[in-house]
């Protein structure tokens, strides 16, 4: 990977997203796999995470909290020697609102798979 491979970030959080969006816990685990390194981790406000089980679970944990909901990436993707930042939203798919957005920071591995990602939330639901 060169210092500023656009496609591998582009690649990677691509993944990530298929990740948070697959459905079923066979899906999730094959997303994750696909994604993330077998040590790779999660690092936001309300989890701390590592391994695909614990990745999983925290996914799968989104979807019962959110059932109707996706994950959408918003703007674009940013770059450079293995570490990517990029912005998002949890939206309904039966009217569009976002009530949970962020952004995340990942670092790759030389195979282009997540190492870790650093969330942060921008805006969380009120109630």
């Amino acid at each position: 990977m060169t210092a500023f491979d656009t496609a591998a970030y582009e690649t990677a959080v691509a993944r990530y997203f298929e990740a948070w969006n697959a459905g079923g816990d066979e899906n999730v685990i094959k997303a994750v796999a696909a994604a993330w390194t077998e040590d790779g981790s999660y690092t936001d406000p309300l989890a701390d995470v590592s391994g695909h089980e614990g990745l999983a679970a925290v996914i799968n944990g989104a979807h019962e909290q959110f059932p109707g909901f996706e994950f959408r990436r918003t703007g674009t993707v940013d770059g450079h020697h293995g570490i990517a930042r990029f912005t998002w939203e949890l939206v309904s798919t039966a009217d569009g609102t976002a009530p949970v957005a962020g952004a995340d920071v990942i670092t790759l591995a030389d195979d282009g798979r997540i190492r870790t990602v650093h969330g942060f939330l921008d805006r969380l639901p009120t109630a």
